[in-house]
């Protein structure tokens, strides 16, 4: 029987199936260290997702390791080289959870600019009795900045047409056949902007990408949405941006440190924070679980992965 080690929960569903078929080491109701000495060895794929990743020091001490199996489109947390250095494959969920991302990255801009998560706290305070909330801002003709202009993007930017919203993004070079304007200087994309939707990859090559400068271009009336990583938004400097009035607004779904948000955050007006629900639905966590089905047995069956990374 095939050996499983399962690095952290997915859904009840799927945990449950997956232990009715197969050996499966559960590493986060075990002692770690003793689990992988006793049973390292025997391990022939990792289930695994974009929260729990997978490291180096963990590949090393599997020897007999084949696949790493993931839930989720990121893979930042998995170290895809350490992988590649053993010829063990890795998969993702792409592609099944873009619409219901792109959904949550838009109904989070129209709550950051109309305040509708503020409204809805100073209705239930009781405090409408003593008067209204400031002025919000229009969703419907402005500017939206896309940064990284992917399949999640993509769909974002579909969903602003319906709003008669311009739309620009950035990339590392130009989408071929994009009808979208291409910006290749990220704060000349943040200065043009009314909202900046945040879709691209984390990791290194992304980190702290959206910093103070790009920040400021943003300025005072522009509001950042990030659904992509915590790991792009240099968060100090976005807490500073928002205290100093620098930035106008933001909306959430990530953190740098997740599930730590800074209390600065908390505590402001005009900012909306979600946990990390950008598939969290029924009808896309259950895609993801049968793409996540499909590479594993397709790995079992013929030695390799659907959607490999």
């Amino acid at each position: 029987m095939t050996c499983i080690l399962q690095l952290g929960p997915l859904t009840d569903r799927f945990n449950r199936a997956l232990a009715a078929e197969h050996e499966v080491l559960r590493l986060w109701e075990a002692d770690a260290d003793a689990m992988l000495d006793q049973h390292g060895n025997g391990v022939d794929i990792i289930v695994t997702s974009a929260r729990f990743g997978c490291t180096a020091s963990l590949i090393d001490r599997l020897p007999n390791l084949r696949a790493i199996i993931s839930f989720g489109v990121g893979y930042d947390s998995i170290d895809v080289a350490a992988a590649r250095a053993r010829q063990i494959a890795v998969s993702n969920t792409p592609d099944v959870l873009n619409e219901c991302v792109a959904d949550l990255a838009f109904g989070m801009l129209i709550d950051c600019a109309r305040q509708m998560s503020r409204a809805d706290r100073f209705v239930r305070a009781g405090e409408w009795p003593s008067g209204g909330l400031p002025l919000a801002s229009r969703v419907s003709g402005k500017r939206l900045g896309i940064v990284g202009l992917g399949r999640i993007g993509e769909a974002v930017a579909k969903r602003a047409s319906g709003f008669d919203m311009q739309v620009r993004y950035h990339n590392r070079r130009p989408v071929e056949g994009s009808v979208h304007g291409y910006e290749r200087d990220l704060v000349e994309l943040a200065r043009w902007s009314d909202f900046l939707v945040l879709t691209c990859p984390g990791g290194e090559s992304t980190r702290n990408l959206i910093d103070m400068a790009v920040l400021e271009a943003l300025g005072p009336k522009g509001m950042l949405i990030n659904v992509a990583r915590g790991s792009v938004v240099d968060e100090p400097a976005l807490v500073q941006a928002l205290l100093d009035g620098r930035l106008g607004g933001a909306a959430l779904d990530v953190y740098a440190h997740e599930p730590h948000v800074p209390d600065a955050l908390m505590a402001l007006p005009n900012v909306v924070l979600l946990p990390h629900i950008g598939s969290a639905t029924e009808e896309t966590r259950r895609a993801m679980e049968e793409l996540l089905w499909a590479n594993l047995r397709t790995f079992l069956e013929r030695g390799e992965v659907l959607t490999a990374v």
